[in-house]
């Protein structure tokens, strides 16, 4: 079976949004634990457009926030409102921020419990990025486990230095390095970036369903970041449990806006359903499971939110890795 996934190094324009709503949401946390935070950003070509709802007793300064991520040439336009009284009336007794459906997975094909593929991609895309600090992508195609195609196209790369190197990194049938012709514009000079739009890559690779929501630029009542941070740890506790038994476990929890308790929680052991108990699913219980507070969250949004030794991938203390 065929199987292909893709990455982005941390200049690209998607992700550089990523980390402005991250860095943002950071700052309001910062100085109240307590702020509700649902911030877009989208850029491009000398200009950032912040927008969303936040309620919060902080007042950070924004666009000195964007400028230090971007450069001070950057025109920054910002749109912040209160978040909605009817929304505010939910979370205000604990309930869900939304409703919406997340998903967990995790596999034993891989020491960290990631699909192969998306690993492949990402470490491949983490060790150009150290030669090439640059806008980027990786792609990699694997047949029954083994690697058949490799793609790389990076800003500011020359294909004679780059395929050595990514030969020294992986070993594939084929390699397609910077196909369409090397290139030196990049990120925001050659492209628009959003928040929210490599749904994918934060996840497991196009291969597991996701739930659809955006984590980046949300606090944890958004249940979208959260509830999809703790599907991630009940799957890894799972697979760990079964003893080496298990191979594949997916986890669904869903929930109601302003309700506290999901309206479905069951995870799929390779092919069984199985209901969800011990664990307190409500977003409040969730933050304290996963030590959300001690949580930074703009150093979650750019190599992927799993697989990275945080909380939610099953360590006790939220980490950095």
């Amino acid at each position: 079976m065929q199987k292909t996934a893709e990455f982005v190094s941390p200049k690209h324009p998607d992700k550089i949004c990523d980390f402005i709503a991250d860095s943002i949401l950071d700052a309001y946390l910062e100085r109240d634990p307590d702020s509700r935070v649902a911030i877009e950003v989208m850029g491009g070509h000398n200009l950032i457009t912040i927008n969303g709802e936040v309620t919060s007793t902080a007042m950070p300064d924004i666009s000195e926030i964007v400028k230090n991520i971007v450069g001070a040439n950057y025109e920054v336009i910002t749109h912040i409102a209160m978040q909605s009284p009817e929304i505010a009336r939910g979370v205000d007794t604990g309930g869900a921020g939304d409703q919406g459906i997340m998903k967990g997975y995790a596999t034993s094909e891989t020491p960290n419990l990631m699909p192969l593929e998306y690993e492949l991609a990402r470490d491949l895309c983490m060790k150009v990025f150290e030669k090439y600090p640059y806008d980027g992508k990786t792609q990699v195609t694997v047949l029954d486990g083994k690697v058949k195609t490799v793609v790389v196209s990076f800003q500011n790369s020359k294909n004679n230095e780059l395929l050595p190197l990514v030969k020294s990194i992986i070993e594939a049938e084929e390699y397609l390095i910077n196909p369409a012709g090397e290139w030196t514009q990049g990120g925001f000079d050659a492209d628009t970036g959003l928040s929210g739009r490599k749904l994918i890559v934060d996840n497991y690779g196009p291969e597991i369903p996701i739930g659809g929501g955006s984590f980046s630029g949300k606090d944890y009542t958004k249940v979208d970041r959260s509830g999809a941070y703790m599907a991630r740890r009940i799957a890894v506790d799972l697979l760990k449990k079964s003893d080496g038994q298990a191979h594949v476990v997916q986890v669904k929890i869903a929930y109601a806006i302003g309700k506290s308790e999901p309206v479905m929680a069951v995870a799929v052991i390779d092919g069984k359903e199985v209901p969800i108990t011990d664990y307190d699913l409500s977003p409040r219980g969730i933050r304290e499971f996963l030590a959300l507070k001690k949580v930074r969250y703009s150093e979650t949004c750019q190599w992927g939110h799993f697989g990275r030794g945080f909380s939610w991938d099953g360590s006790t203390i939220a980490s950095n890795k």
